[in-house]
């Protein structure tokens, strides 16, 4: 039919569309990707170091001697009754609260006006709720504690010993030494994968070039532009900021993106690379982890949003595709210092 034609039963409908198809990709030929792997032992230096922070958390805390001050890192034992315009209000009290200078376990100002504090005195805390503070009806109120400190007392880091091994579920100090080594060297592991990973992803970036759809683009320099958009104004939440042009900068990264996700969904495809549902549980696992008390509602949730199943399904599905390639190419690996290994990793994070 022609413009302005009416239809009647019967009539053939020729409908006109148009569609953006996906690019062919080539193929990516894995002997000629050559990767660097870099490899730290755990030297007894940075195992000696881990036992210090163990023996730090299991510290003890023991009574100055009397009249003592209070001084960062002590814990003061104090009962507190807070009050805003004179007046208690609810949650703001408590009794025997061993608290530790320097915590941070109490809002900002609190702890650092207890440095100083004799057992015995009396001390009236004035500080002021944070403008963001989770209770609304006290967010930016000024409020003064009243504090009596009922004892100063000094940490004691707990001995590295077999007491302490059995602390933290070991046989020995030998055995503990022993699962310290195997956790740092599976920290340095992953960290070395993941400068791996980004070697890879540079080295596909160079080798495989190919025509991008403009609307996927288009879309990733979008949410670019508006995600480091918020990352520089943290404060603002919402959306009412108006457009946001990506950059040049922006683009290239899109572009970037786009492209390398096309060809790591082609080389997974090819391979029948799939995510199991054993692997769907433990992400979906560890996700619910973050939300404690409502774990049932996070699973009811992925259960019925298929977009949470793809946000969660994604990362996996990349990663395995990574390991395939990992597998086929040319690895060298590299020994390195702990410390040279934290600077490739710190530099991640600046490309």
């Amino acid at each position: 039919m022609k413009d302005g034609e009416s239809w009647k039963e019967g009539d053939d409908v020729v409908v006109e569309m148009s569609y953006e198809a996906l690019p062919e990709i080539p193929d990516l030929d894995l002997a000629k990707v050559k990767l660097e792997k870099l490899v730290v032992k755990a030297d007894d230096k940075a195992v000696q170091e881990a036992l210090d922070n163990l023996a730090a958390n299991a510290q003890s805390f023991e009574d100055r001697k009397k009249g003592s001050k209070a001084k960062d890192g002590d814990q003061v034992v104090i009962d507190f009754v807070g009050k805003i315009d004179g007046e208690p209000f609810d949650g703001g009290a408590g009794e025997d609260y061993p608290l530790v200078l320097g915590s941070g376990a109490f809002i900002p100002g609190f702890e650092e006006k207890l440095v100083g504090a004799k057992a015995g005195e009396e001390v009236a805390v004035e500080v002021s709720f944070p403008d963001s503070y989770g209770a609304k009806h006290l967010a930016g109120k000024a409020a003064v504690f009243d504090c009596t400190v009922k004892a100063v007392k000094a940490p004691k880091p707990a001995e590295i010993d077999d007491e302490l091994a059995k602390r933290f579920g070991a046989e020995s100090l030998e055995a503990l030494k022993g699962q310290v080594t195997e956790r740092l060297e599976a920290e340095y592991v992953s960290a070395a994968r993941a400068v791996m990973k980004r070697g890879l992803l540079d080295e596909l970036d160079k080798m495989v070039t190919f025509d991008l759809p403009p609307s996927l683009v288009d879309a990733e320099a979008n949410q670019i532009a508006h995600q480091l958009w918020h990352e520089d104004h943290p404060d603002h939440h919402g959306h009412d900021h108006g457009a946001i042009e990506p950059t040049e900068e922006h683009r290239k990264l899109a572009e970037r993106r786009v492209r390398l996700g096309l060809l790591l969904a082609e080389v997974g495809r090819k391979q029948n690379v799939e995510v199991t549902d054993a692997e769907m549980t433990q992400a979906v696992l560890a996700q619910a982890r973050q939300y404690p008390g409502q774990e049932r509602a996070f699973f009811d949730f992925v259960q019925k949003n298929p977009q949470m199943q793809q946000q969660l399904r994604a990362p996996i599905f990349e990663d395995k595709v990574v390991d395939f390639i990992f597998a086929g190419a040319k690895v060298k690996e590299k020994e390195v210092t702990k410390a040279a290994l934290e600077k490739a990793v710190e530099a991640l994070d600046e490309i």
